[in-house]
């Protein structure tokens, strides 16, 4: 999964911004993102935490963690269903990201 992240550093934030709204952001990788907060503002020159910042440059609007809660929710049963699993959260943030931003 590294070698997603080589020549686009920033994509890790917003898969990580799609694991926050689903609620499956693991405790490193938000310790990573705000740790990362001072880089991210000097970077583009937006002040707040990582996911405004997220928010910010990639145009997100307002209720866009309140949609892919939504999307992530009613698709989790069908997913399961159709593949005899649950469906895997990480899986489904790069999947999201690469369909909606073209892997930002």
């Amino acid at each position: 999964m590294s070698d997603r992240y080589t020549d686009k550093p920033f994509l890790r934030f917003v898969d990580a911004y799609v694991l926050k709204a689903i609620g499956h952001l693991d405790e490193a990788t938000e310790s990573y993102c705000k740790a990362m907060v001072p880089q991210l503002e000097q970077s583009f020159g937006i002040k707040g935490s990582w996911e405004r910042i997220v928010e910010r440059q990639m145009k997100f609007p307002p209720e866009l963690a309140a949609q892919v809660l939504r999307i992530w929710t009613d698709g989790k049963a069908r997913f399961a269903e159709g593949n005899g699993e649950a469906p895997d959260p990480r899986q489904f943030a790069m999947i999201f990201v690469d369909r909606n931003f073209g892997r930002a």
